[in-house]
């Protein structure tokens, strides 16, 4: 896995969207290695199809994905750690279980080959323990199909 360029992780003193946090590093290889983890790739925070059908099932079965096994759920997109985090933020998501992290350039999308031109794809990737143990991407950018919740549920169970 790749190092993602930065994100902002949530601290209850910055959650009003309109404070900033730092961005920091995110070195996924160390973070991930002893976690079983769902990394779901969106083509832009706050579009219509990441806003209204994509983020809302990882939000609303975030549960079903802990009794499962998963320790933390990664929301990545081309826009930068500020836009990420405000979308974390809209979205009411506080804690450390769904993050909000900029894939810039679409630098890790591109080392795999799924991007949407210049944005991120709209894949999702489920890495226990360092093994990738499910990883697909929708043929259309407004397809949420095998990267919806229903998807990575169906593979891990």
């Amino acid at each position: 896995m790749a190092c993602y360029d930065r994100y902002v992780p949530y601290k209850p003193e910055t959650e009003e969207i309109t404070s900033c946090g730092i961005p920091q590093n995110y070195d996924a290889s160390k973070e991930f290695k002893d976690k079983k983890v769902v990394l779901v790739a969106v083509p832009g925070a706050f579009t219509p199809g990441c806003s209204v059908r994509h983020l809302p099932g990882f939000i609303e079965h975030k549960d079903k994905l802990k009794t499962a096994g998963v320790d933390a759920v990664v929301i990545l997109a081309f826009n930068d750690a500020f836009v990420m985090s405000a979308w974390g933020k809209a979205n009411k998501v506080t804690g450390h279980d769904i993050l909000f992290m900029s894939d810039p350039g679409t630098k890790f999308s591109q080392s795999i080959g799924w991007t949407f031109g210049e944005r991120t794809g709209r894949y999702a990737i489920v890495i226990d323990h360092g093994k990738v143990t499910y990883a697909d991407k929708e043929s259309s950018p407004g397809d949420v199909t095998v990267s919806g919740v229903d998807a990575v549920l169906k593979a891990i169970s």
